[in-house]
């Protein structure tokens, strides 16, 4: 929908319909003087053929460029919709041991971290963007920052550790959230969890209360269960099954109104991309677009040259 951003300029038209009016009576003028001369068989021999309708071909053009180029001052601008300044996304990735098994090619860690830096890169750069790891513990390596390669650095440094803090990782995610500066807006900035993990939690608080922070917060938690029911590690020499904890993620996204997702491959991110990106935020922006209808009343003004040039050899 068009709208103006200096109305007021609309005045501006008001010289271009009175111009129109003058025109119009002008030619009711000349049509009541044609028409006292009587001797109409005398007049076609001595007056040329007329033009016609194609005489007023030419003024009428030239009127619509003048009420363009009048309506391009009042700024016309159309709605668009653009991410807010302050969304944010918290990435979380266990680096748990069982993220070594190779169910997942080349193994649950690497395919996460591939899976990651491609979030990374094609989250829009307006978007604020934080790096959680978690093990026994829970860490903020990269604060909330537009600051990409910060980001993919820190993923390509991840190293395994022991146990599985899910319910952690939650937390110190919503924690870095609420350290997204205000900017001047009121209230939190709108955000979203994106959980990357395998495992069950071992360590730490539960998930349930993890859920129930998140949703007092109001930011869903997307959760992406990386692995299948046929991995196996190697801790401490002996060989472990460690299927993925699917229902639990599942029960973390679902009561927290995000997403979740079974991901055999890193391709399956772009998926959750796209949900995130179409539901963490945008505000309504105009986006001038006064070029458009300068251009039509210069191509107007053109059409109005030529066709005058036309049929009648003189500029209008």
């Amino acid at each position: 929908m068009i709208r103006f951003l200096q109305p007021w300029w609309l005045l501006a038209a008001l010289p271009v319909f009175l111009v129109a009016g003058a025109y119009v009576w002008r030619q009711w003028r000349r049509r009541s003087h044609a028409v006292r001369f009587t001797n109409v068989d005398l007049l076609r021999t001595i007056a040329p053929k007329g033009l016609g309708w194609r005489r007023h071909v030419a003024a009428a053009t030239l009127l619509l460029s003048m009420l363009a180029l009048a309506t391009a001052m009042a700024r016309p601008a159309v709605d668009t919709k653009v991410p807010l300044e302050r969304a944010t996304v918290v990435l979380c990735i266990d680096i748990s041991l069982s993220m070594q098994a190779t169910d997942v090619a080349p193994n649950r860690l690497a395919a996460a971290q591939t899976a990651a830096k491609q979030f990374t890169e094609q989250l829009p750069q307006s978007y604020n963007l934080g790096l959680v790891s978690f093990a026994k513990a829970a860490n903020v390596l990269v604060s909330p920052t537009k600051d990409r390669d910060a980001v993919a650095q820190a993923i390509d440094g991840l190293q395994r550790a022991e146990a599985t803090a899910t319910g952690e990782a939650v937390f110190t995610a919503l924690d870095a959230i609420r350290t997204v500066p205000t900017d001047g807006a009121a209230g939190p900035p709108p955000a979203r969890i994106l959980v990357l993990s395998d495992g069950y939690r071992t360590y730490g608080r539960s998930i349930e209360e993890a859920a129930v922070a998140a949703t007092a917060a109001n930011v869903p938690v997307s959760t992406i269960a990386f692995g299948t029911d046929e991995g196996v590690v190697d801790i401490a020499g002996n060989m472990q099954r460690v299927p993925v904890d699917r229902l639990s993620l599942a029960s973390l996204a679902e009561s927290t109104h995000g997403f979740f997702y079974e991901a055999a491959s890193a391709s399956e991110l772009k998926k959750v991309y796209e949900d995130i990106g179409s539901s963490i935020g945008h505000r309504t922006a105009p986006r001038e677009v006064t070029h458009w209808y300068t251009g039509v009343g210069l191509l107007l003004a053109l059409a109005a040259a030529g066709f005058s040039l036309l049929w009648t050899s003189r500029l209008p």
